[in-house]
């Protein structure tokens, strides 16, 4: 589990249960995706509630999973602003098992 902690002390993450995340502050847990199915059997990892696209259609649940995980990290997890006020990113990768939602503890 990767913890990304910014100059003001804030901690994101894809939530998982590696770690009781509650020992580091009160937690904020929203939802930052849906994976569900089609009619047709196509997976889709839609990223509407953190305001981003529909990814898919995959084959497989575990590659809409890898997708929604990898979408998360690069456009969610791993963005903070600069001190000017633009975006950056963390060159770093993480792998998790329960990413349908993220963290904030303060």
């Amino acid at each position: 589990m990767e913890l990304i902690i910014s100059a003001g002390g804030t901690i994101r993450c894809i939530y998982e249960e590696v770690i009781d995340l509650s020992a580091l502050g009160k937690p904020e847990i929203r939802r930052a995706s849906h994976v569900e199915p089609d009619s047709e059997g196509n997976w889709w990892a839609d990223m509407s509630p953190v305001n981003g696209p529909r990814l898919g259609p995959f084959s497989k649940r575990s590659e809409a999973l890898a997708a929604e995980r990898g979408w998360l990290n690069l456009h969610v997890i791993k963005q903070e602003k600069s001190p000017s006020g633009h975006r950056t990113e963390n060159a770093s990768d993480s792998n998790s098992h329960l990413n349908s939602s993220s963290h904030t503890a303060r």
